[in-house]
């Protein structure tokens, strides 16, 4: 009873933390909602397989778990056989999937799973799919396609492959998407075999076939079921996932976090104002337990209330956030929120969970606080900053130097996210050491008004510093918000100016190859540039030093110094991590299954445009003959030669159209992540402002009595409350500085070209601005309202 009456009497104190807990839960539930629905689904040509025997998996060179190592035909085969021999229930198909699209007058029909597209007929018992008119292509020139295609049976049609177009005669129609060769074709076009389907008969479980099958392959291969089905996934539908996962994970972090601070912040400060009252429930007798337990419970109460709604809220922002990364592309098309329990319950387990933790660490040190002290002037009865505070701050600022250094050496996949990890720790340093800082920079910020006539810095100089821990509870907010302005705006800026540039400095003079609404370049584009850099990317096997099958990244290339069958050369970290040397022999397997033994030629310097690992295009072409190439880039000297689905681009305009896609995902998650910073600095910022100027109510009123007027002291105020965000943001920009000039090193390095790190001043604009109006509003407000009383 005692925790509700609190609330009712203070529930103005506790709005932003309901708040921060609202907003917070709302975006951690639509987080959590568009990732579960983001998760991989079964593929419409594997539904009717009941159960599929997948290869064993390798690991990358990290150690997690990487591809699946495919099997050659041999392999395969010996394992449907034995499938057969221990009497599997059903029909055991290889699966393969190969590149294939359709071209009408000279352009590719749209087709975004293009690159798997292709398969062998026995395939179509996976999806379920029948025949719709004609029959099973029974050659090499002829395919089956979809009916929703258009095409008639008996008529011709151009399909482009790995090799080029090529005119086939549609000898059936399907009614499932997808290009059908004969079976014979569609192994020689996919040798290697990724998985094995079986489509169990009538009547039987997919439990049981597994079972058997089980039992049949032992440990030479997984058997999955149901969802475990949802492994096989085309590679730009997987890069879609990953997309989406990665900007999922940095609003949860960034929500996650910046809750947290801003929970904190609120509640550390509505309870050190609440001194005089806590004490006079330690004079009637209140313990400092029953007292801890009573904020507790008031976090936890606020904490709850504000999971729910935030939990409602966040179910009905979920579809409007899928809908944005759908209009991004960073999400899979079949993405479709469906609601459920687990999002709003994790998210309000995280919202009561942070309020408690928060009122758990402000009430420790007011439950100690003496009676008769605490019936003092309610204001920072302990000026100095603990030994606690101040380890805990210093050991931060260490932490956040470290990840700062880490930020510059991270992979592209891991920049953004190691940023915003660096920069929230400096940020959480910031805050910690606020109170020792604030002093010394609200001195120097008001040292020069000290020569002006009227008294009222003297008076603004020394209410910020005989309250200094009360001002940095206020400016708190702020260091967040700018920092994380400053951080994700400059980083976008950063970019911007970094790999256009780099990539545009890097090919001058050479025209570009590129693909035009195919998913790479063929053969044909290949030898209709028979000049330049044309490089085959493939994932292949190899033996780790640790004897460990891992997956590595593959280069074939048709340059002279490199196109030596037999031969590899590799990067000098590569080599150093797998274990070899120059002239070592040494086993990598393909696509098809086959281990090719190849010569380590030579180890030279690490170079991004070579490879780490290049061997001849085509050796590789050869075991792998459903890989699409890389664009071909023409020297100066040369001539570039487009064929149907590709175009020829000039280096600037290449490196503008390279980074366009790039630059909408990164500016949209920019402007999204910069949205929920700002507006929850904006709004903590206005409560603190508003307890702090209810904390001053008495002074005010003793400087009314000597003569101030209502406008001189709204003037104050609102400069207090100014000078306190001016001192914010400049230890929120501090705490920016560092990882963003760590960000801008390694773009350095993985654009080859020097740059520095890049303010977005517009952003760094309205995240002061937003806190500062706020602020000053609620403050002056808050102001006027007790000097009415």
């Amino acid at each position: 009873m005692l925790v509700l009456a609190e609330l009712r009497a203070r529930w103005a104190g506790f709005l932003a933390a309901f708040l921060a807990v609202v907003v917070g839960t709302a975006l951690i539930t639509a987080v959590l909602a568009v990732r579960d629905a983001a998760a991989p689904a079964v593929q419409p040509r594997l539904a009717a397989a009941g159960a599929l025997v997948l290869p064993p998996r390798a690991v990358d060179l990290d150690g997690s778990p990487a591809d699946r190592v495919p099997w050659s035909e041999g392999e395969a085969v010996e394992l449907m056989s034995a499938l057969r021999a221990a009497a599997v229930p059903g029909e055991a198909v290889a699966d393969r999937a190969f590149y294939a699209q359709a071209f009408r007058d000279g352009r590719p029909v749209d087709d975004e799973n293009a690159a798997e597209a292709g398969h062998g007929w026995s395939g179509t018992a996976l999806g379920g799919y029948r025949l719709r008119d004609g029959r099973a292509p029974a050659g090499p020139g002829e395919v089956a396609v979809a009916a929703a295609l258009g095409v008639p049976v008996g008529g011709r049609l151009t399909v482009n492959l790995t090799a080029g177009r090529a005119e086939f005669t549609v000898s059936g129609t399907v009614d499932g998407p997808g290009y059908w060769f004969d079976d014979r074709t569609a192994a020689v076009r996919a040798p290697g075999v990724r998985a094995i389907g079986l489509v169990g008969p009538a009547g039987v479980a997919d439990a049981g076939v597994a079972d058997a099958a089980r039992r049949a392959v032992g440990g030479r291969a997984e058997v999955v079921t149901g969802a475990g089905r949802a492994e096989i996934q085309p590679r730009p539908l997987a890069h879609r996932r990953f997309l989406a996962t990665q900007l999922l994970a940095a609003v949860g972090l960034l929500a996650l976090f910046t809750t947290a601070f801003v929970v904190a912040a609120t509640l550390a400060l509505h309870t050190a104002l609440r001194r005089r009252d806590l004490g006079l429930l330690r004079l009637i007798g209140a313990d400092p337990r029953r007292i801890r337990r009573m904020l507790l419970g008031e976090a936890a109460a606020v904490g709850l209330l504000g999971s729910a709604a935030g939990g409602a809220l966040g179910l009905a922002v979920a579809p409007l956030l899928a809908r944005l990364l759908l209009r991004l592309d960073a999400a899979p098309p079949d993405l479709a929120v469906r609601f459920g329990a687990g999002p709003p319950l994790l998210a309000a387990a995280v919202g009561v969970g942070v309020s408690a933790l928060a009122a758990r660490t402000s009430g420790r040190s007011a439950a100690r606080v003496a009676p008769m002290d605490a019936l003092l002037e309610s204001r920072d009865a302990d000026r100095r900053t603990g030994r606690l505070r101040l380890g805990c701050g210093l050991a931060a600022l260490a932490a956040g130097a470290a990840c700062a250094v880490a930020t510059a050496t991270a992979t592209a996949e891991d920049r953004v996210t190691a940023s915003i990890t660096a920069t929230a720790v400096l940020i959480t340093a910031a805050a910690l050491l606020a109170p020792v800082l604030i002093g010394a920079l609200a001195r120097a910020a008001t040292g020069p008004l000290l020569r002006l006539r009227p008294a009222w810095p003297l008076l603004l100089r020394g209410e910020l510093t005989a309250s200094a821990r009360r001002t940095a509870a206020v400016a708190a907010p702020v260091i967040a918000a700018v920092g994380f302005a400053v951080l994700i705006g400059g980083t976008a800026e950063t970019m911007r100016a970094a790999y256009p540039a780099g990539q545009a400095q890097q090919l001058a003079g050479q025209r570009i190859v590129t693909d035009d609404g195919t998913p790479g370049t063929t053969d044909e584009a290949a030898a209709a540039n028979p000049v330049g850099r044309a490089a085959l990317p493939v994932r292949a096997f190899v033996r780790a030093a640790d004897g460990a099958t891992t997956a590595i990244d593959v280069l074939g290339s048709r340059d002279p110094a490199l196109d030596r069958p037999g031969q590899a050369v590799l990067g000098r970290t590569l080599a150093q991590r797998l274990g070899v040397r120059a002239g070592q022999d040494y086993g990598v397997r393909l696509a098809d299954g086959a281990t090719v033994p190849v010569r380590i030629a030579d180890v030279l310097p690490d170079d991004p445009a070579r490879g780490a690992f290049v061997m001849s295009r085509a050796e590789v072409r050869a075991h792998d003959p459903a890989a699409l190439g890389d664009d071909i880039f023409v020297p100066a000297d040369a001539r570039a030669t487009a064929v149907p689905g590709t175009a020829v681009h000039d280096a600037e305009r290449y490196a503008l159209d390279d980074y366009a896609t790039d630059a909408r995902l990164t500016d949209a998650l920019a402007a999204l992540l910069i949205a929920v910073a700002t507006g929850y600095g904006a709004l903590a910022a206005a409560n603190g402002a508003a307890a702090a100027a209810h904390a001053r109510r008495r002074d005010h009123a003793v400087l009314a009595t000597v003569g101030g007027t209502r406008r001189q002291l709204l003037a104050l105020a609102a400069r207090e409350t100014a000078v306190t965000v001016g001192l914010g943001a400049a230890l929120g920009l501090l705490a920016a500085l560092p990882p963003l000039a760590a960000t801008a090193s390694g773009l350095s390095q993985a654009a080859g070209t020097q740059v520095g790190p890049h303010l977005h001043l517009p952003t760094l604009a309205v995240a002061v601005l937003g806190s500062l109006l706020t602020a000053v509003a609620a403050g002056v407000l808050t102001t006027w309202r007790g000097l009415g009383n």
